[in-house]
């Protein structure tokens, strides 16, 4: 059947602001949907209050509402398009669902004649009722772990007097195990099942009997309305039951499965599947299986929608599923619709994998003091990386070289862990570097039979540990000189870095750079086809692998690359990583706006990212995408093969950022701003003594690098002084100290994390107002595209602020003090691109607190707030393209837009919820007002120094 030809117009809802547990995956979903919509000639509005993400880009849709996600935007939306048709629920994560379900229940789509696509009623609710759904599980003899349905404190008592403990909690209609908990003891049990009934919107929990020790697994499926079902991915968390599956390792296509397992898992799968509704679209079932010979397996849960992990396995085998779900809501069916990838075959199929993906979340766990640590039933990561590779070990080194924690891989770095007793506690309690402790502890010599009895991780995992150990003791019984050839690719197909391999053999790693380069240990790039090589793929699309030489029969030796270079001019575009806070969403959206803005001046385009969850590492984006980490080896490799023109290092973050150095070392073209105005800016001394030179105020201060000469210093500087290390990002180690003993502590604690970093001493500007300004700069002229007042005073982080578009405070007299100082510091620091400049003000007098010469956190919602293309825009600038005077610049905004962030304190009880000069929100949302009378203006007015804090 093709597609119903009656729907012309449909509304997709998002997700919102970036929480834990609900992150850009989402996003990438919506962007899917609404392109893939678009491409049936179909108009789109969409409607999500994140500024910071591609998703309400105004190219996306045809209508773009930035609002809050409520029953009255959707009223308001409905009347303003009352052409709507249907709305997609599933690409908005659970935010989505319950706005849908809360909307049918107040009758708003029958009033406005819409339907619900890609989803029925019905299976949100059978598989968000955790009753609804064990009655099904019975009903079609699927097995489930025993569990009773509590709605209330005393029914919860019966059910665990019933069950004995260990136990496990789940509230219904939650996202990211929110308020779930295994209880352990009978002492813990009270407490948690009251925040279980508190954090489920019905107040219902499921308790069930803990699977301790089963192996865990997910397989995302695609199903049309014609019933055809497909598996896109299996996945198999590496971590067994009990720990969060955003929370975990996980490995694609699943390793430690029977095949005769899998089979009656996929069997299972489909059967829930079809018995959820008459639905059509993507869905996530996730599995138990016990680890003995028996392979027992139960049913765990289904979500009718694209999940977490729909973003996961869509890089992972190139199959775009929210794209095709979006296809299938339309009512197409599987066989009409084309393979993205081959362009040949349909997309009835299911992708074959010949190579491994690693996931690996990333966790903040630094940005909130006294959370705890272990990991559990209840999501705690922020982000996560994903790494490719032709065998597991050669994807969990990449995995592991892409999470930014200052490791160079499993081991062989000389970070790990020696202390036996604390090597236990990690494995026994599930940690968040559990990862690298696995390897610590065959270092050390524990048994792989022990490691397995504590931490339930399969026994064949652990050997890939054990043969990566044997391998690094190998190598360490050579020289540089004496390495063989054999030796040097296995540790590369192994994953092992050169700088690791160097440590191996105290050599440097431009060393066994070298020595590669001699034997002819390079990388390949392989492409990712979906299909195994079987069809010709045409998505550029690329992870890098090292093979032994093949030869001819002519006796020619070579190695089978798959990555052509073409002779056009190209341009390298770095990603920020993986998500995290302090460096989100928005700098994909920055790195996504620069790609096609070098498209359109006509480069190549190439993208290096290792996010698993967003835009830029789609493989329709840039011309072509290497799924990498952000590493310097890495990335190096990539330049040598491609050749381009220069590198793109403002757009994504400070991960981009911190690799200018190497660029400018290794003689790279940095595109833009210059490493020495990008490093000028990031070392506070330096740029202080620029101000200085620009006769430009800035807080009295000094640069310390010990304790002793912090002390020192503070003798002649005034306290409250605010302590910064430089290079870092987010307000990482940033503190306000108000005495000698606060100072020396907190100043050794830095010195300790950051080794050798020069600390800059301020003056805290106590009750001085925040402001920042973003410009555009071409090196001679500046454009400044919004300045921003902080609701919040000063010391609270300009991440965690509330803050407004324009500035509602103040005076003509400081605001051209804002415009002058910008405008000078930009020029000074030959600025070619974007700038962020941070201001206190006090007494009418505007002081400089930092400059940051690059995409910053603010410019997509100051894109947003003026309908303006800033980052397209400033792209053109740093490739040459454009002068500033060459822009006609327009910007729209009718009263005020305000940034709020949102936090996600909610996954740690008990921390201190404080803010002050380190970030800790994961996300933000904005707000349009028409003027200052408004009354959610004034509440965040009147609450703003609620929450300072040192």
């Amino acid at each position: 059947m093709p597609k119903d030809t009656s729907i012309k117009s449909v509304l997709i809802i998002g997700s919102g602001p970036i929480i834990i547990g609900q992150a850009c995956e989402f996003d990438y979903a919506g962007s899917q949907a609404a392109r893939s919509l678009k491409e049936e000639g179909i108009e789109v509005i969409l409607i999500n209050s994140n500024p910071a993400t591609i998703m309400t880009d105004p190219s996306m849709a045809d209508h773009v509402y930035l609002k809050p996600l409520n029953t009255k935007s959707i009223i308001e939306i409905l009347k303003a398009h009352p052409n709507i048709d249907a709305v997609l629920p599933t690409m908005g994560g659970q935010t989505a669902l319950n706005l849908c379900l809360e909307a049918e229940e107040k009758g708003i789509w029958e009033d406005f004649n819409v339907r619900l696509i890609g989803v029925d009623i019905n299976a949100i609710n059978i598989t968000e009722d955790r009753e609804q759904f064990k009655q099904l599980l019975e009903r079609i003899e699927i097995p489930a772990a025993p569990a009773k349905t509590a709605n209330s404190f005393l029914k919860g008592k019966e059910i665990a007097q019933e069950f004995g403990f260990p136990l496990v909690i789940r509230p219904s209609f939650t996202l990211g195990g929110t308020g779930a908990a295994f209880v352990y003891k009978e002492e813990e049990f009270d407490e948690l099942l009251t925040r279980g009934l508190e954090a489920s919107p019905i107040h219902e929990v499921l308790i069930d009997k803990a699977l301790f020790g089963w192996k865990e697994y997910e397989l995302e499926l695609l199903r049309d309305k014609n019933d055809n079902v497909v598996i896109i991915c299996s996945i198999e968390n590496m971590d067994p039951m009990g720990i969060h599956t955003g929370d975990s390792i996980t490995v694609a296509p699943a390793m430690t499965l029977s095949d005769s397992t899998y089979q009656r898992m996929r069997d299972m799968a489909i059967k829930m599947m079809r018995s959820i509704g008459n639905f059509a679209g993507g869905c996530n079932v996730q599995f138990a299986v016990s680890p003995d010979e028996k392979e027992d397996i139960v049913a765990i849960e289904i979500n009718p929608r694209v999940s977490r992990s729909s973003a996961l396995a869509s890089k992972a085998t190139g199959y775009p599923i929210a794209k095709i779900a979006s296809k299938l809501a339309l009512g197409y069916h599987l066989d009409e619709l084309m393979n993205q990838i081959t362009k040949s075959t349909s997309a009835y199929f299911e992708p074959t994998l010949d190579y491994v993906i690693v996931k690996i979340p990333r966790w903040n766990f630094d940005k909130f003091d006294g959370a705890d640590r272990r990991l559990g039933l209840q999501m705690k990561s922020v982000g996560e990386v994903m790494g490719i590779g032709r065998s597991f070990q050669e994807a969990l080194h990449k995995a592991t070289q892409s999470l930014e924690i200052k490791r160079n891989g499993l081991g062989a770095d000389g970070k790990g862990y020696t202390n036996y007793e604390q090597i236990i506690d990690k494995l026994t309690h599930a940690s968040w570097d559990r990862v690298f402790v696995i390897y610590d502890a065959i270092q050390m010599g524990i048994p792989l039979s022990r490691i397995n009895e504590i931490t339930n991780i399969d026994m064949w995992f652990l050997k890939q540990y054990e043969e990566l150990y044997i391998l690094e003791k190998e190598i360490s019984t050579y020289t540089i000189d004496t390495l063989p050839k054999e030796l040097l690719l296995e540790a590369k197909q192994k994953g092992f870095a050169d700088r690791q391999i160097a440590h191996m053999m105290g050599c440097l790693e431009s060393e066994v750079y070298k020595k590669r380069d001699e034997m002819g240990v390079n990388r390949v790039y392989k492409l990712v086809d979906t299909c195994a090589a079987e069809f010709k793929a045409r998505t550029p699309y690329y992870y890098s692998t090292f093979e032994a030489e093949i030869q001819k029969a002519d006796g020619t030796r070579f190695v089978d690359n798959e990555s052509t270079v073409t002779d056009k001019k190209k341009v390298i575009v770095l990603g920020s990583g993986p998500n995290r806070i302090g460096q989100g969403i928005e700098f994909d959206y920055s790195c996504v706006h620069g790609v096609l803005a070098a498209s359109e001046c006509g480069y190549e385009t190439i993208m290096i990212n290792c996010n698993p969850e967003t835009v830029s590492t789609d493989f329709d984006t840039a011309d072509k995408l290497y799924f990498e980490p952000v590493f310097w080896e890495h990335i190096y490799d990539i330049i040598r093969h491609e050749k381009p023109e220069g590198v793109i290092v403002q757009l994504g973050g400070q991960t981009a950022l911190k690799l200018a150095e190497k660029l400018d070392r290794y003689g790279i073209k940095i595109l833009g701003t210059s490493y020495e105005a990008l490093d000028l800016a990031e070392d506070r001394g330096r740029f202080s003594e620029l101000l200085s030179d620009l006769k430009i105020p800035f807080p009295k201060f000094g640069v310390a690098e010990s304790a002793e000469e912090a002390s020192k210093l503070a003798d002649t500087l005034d306290f409250p002084l605010l302590v910064r290390p430089s290079y870092v990002l987010g307000g990482q180690g940033m503190k306000i100290v108000i005495n000698k003993k606060e100072l020396e502590e907190h100043v050794i604690d830095l010195l300790k994390s950051i080794p050798g970093n020069k600390l800059l001493l301020d003056h805290y500007l106590d009750g001085a107002i925040e402001a920042e300004a973003d410009a555009i700069c071409d090196g001679e002229d500046v454009y400044i595209i919004g300045i921003m007042e902080h609701i919040e005073p000063c010391g609270v982080h300009s991440g965690d602020s509330n803050a407004t578009l324009p500035p509602f405070n103040l005076g003509e007299f400081v605001m051209q003090q804002i415009k002058d100082h910008t405008k000078k510091i930009a020029v000074a620091l030959k600025t070619v691109g974007l700038i962020n400049i941070q201001f206190a003000i006090k007494d009418d007098t505007v002081y400089i607190i930092e400059a940051n010469p690059r995409a910053s956190r603010t410019v997509p919602f100051i894109a947003k707030a003026y309908g303006e293309p800033y980052v397209n825009y400033a792209t053109k600038v740093m490739l040459g393209e454009k002068k500033v005077k060459d822009f006609t610049f327009n910007p729209q905004l009718n009263g005020y837009a305000i940034k709020q962030p949102v936090f996600s304190f909610n996954k740690f009880p008990g921390v201190n919820k404080k803010l002050g000069p380190e970030m800790k929100s994961t996300g933000e949302s904005i707000l349009f007002i028409e003027d200052l009378k408004d009354d959610q203006f004034y509440e965040l007015y009147s609450r703003r120094k609620m929450y300072l804090s040192r």
